[in-house]
């Protein structure tokens, strides 16, 4: 049994390495990013080991180590994974998108297919006409009516 803790001193890394993949292997289970940071802190203490520091050492940076990744870098982490990307639905998601005119757009009628789908149009400019088959832009929708600009053509 002597030499299982003679045998286990000369190898402190190679428990404070393993200590660090159980640890890693059970945030997946947990995905709320504390054991990560225990697996990184073990992983501080891993290195202090090969650097022949004592055990006493090894734990305090483990733990300062530990610390420090849950009180700096888990926030961070936390409140990136939980940001999404802003999801627009509905009629919102079609402002900004380019279509074109089936019809020539006036103050009183048009219509644009935008998305495969074929929308009532006016102009946004009141004023404004936009032909038959140009390029637009929807600016606005307000109820089922797409307000929309005209998109210069490149080159023109």
């Amino acid at each position: 049994m002597n030499e299982f803790w003679d045998g286990l001193g000369d190898n402190v890394w190679a428990v404070w390495l393993g200590l660090s993949i159980v640890l890693g292997v059970a945030e997946l289970a947990s995905l709320d990013l504390v054991l990560l940071m225990l697996a990184a802190g073990a992983l501080g203490g891993m290195v202090t080991a090969l650097l022949g520091a004592g055990v006493a050492i090894q734990v305090l940076v483990a733990a300062a180590t530990a610390v420090a990744m849950l009180a700096l870098v888990r926030p961070s982490m936390v409140a990136r994974l939980h940001k999404g990307p802003d999801l627009k639905h509905g009629p919102a998601a079609l402002i900004g998108t380019e279509g074109f005119a089936i019809m020539e757009i006036t103050g009183r009628s048009g219509q644009v297919k935008l998305g495969g789908e074929v929308w009532t149009a006016r102009p946004y400019s009141e004023d404004a006409v936009i032909p038959a088959g140009a390029k637009v832009q929807v600016f606005e929708i307000r109820g089922a009516t797409a307000y929309v600009h005209e998109v210069p053509e490149l080159g023109s």
